[in-house]
């Protein structure tokens, strides 16, 4: 009995273990992932950008990214029209800390977008001394 119940912590840890990496766009991501300083940078020297908050609006209120569009996670799916018009740019995409913008990626990816993810969100962006506008 031991044995069985060694064997299924086990199969749970590596189940929690890549759920975490695929949380994280660590693994299976076919978008790229951008430090805060990067997208600094091409937010500064690149005009084939598009900036996209994927918090909620009361996040957004608290301060934000200046250009940025807001289109909340959970209302992404629904709302792509409004991204149309960047069907052929590149699509920066930021939440909070990272998560949700990991998700808002692949939503973006597999409708022919390119994202391209903030690590650590605006979180990082902030830490990085990025513009933050009310």
């Amino acid at each position: 009995m031991k044995k069985i119940t060694n064997y299924l912590y086990y199969i749970v840890m590596a189940g929690l273990l890549v759920w975490f990496a695929y949380s994280k766009g660590w693994i299976l991501a076919n978008f790229t992932s951008v430090t805060p300083q990067q997208a600094i940078v091409l937010l500064e020297n690149d005009d084939n950008i598009t900036l996209l908050d994927v918090r909620t609006p009361e996040e957004f209120r608290s301060g934000h990214l200046r250009d940025a569009t807001l289109i909340p996670l959970g209302k992404l799916e629904t709302n792509l029209n409004k991204l149309a018009p960047s069907k052929n740019k590149k699509i920066l995409v930021y939440c909070r800390s990272g998560n949700r913008s990991v998700a808002a990626s692949r939503i973006l990816e597999k409708h022919g977008f390119t994202p391209l993810n903030i690590k650590e969100g605006i979180v990082g962006l902030m830490g990085a001394k990025a513009e933050i506008v009310k």
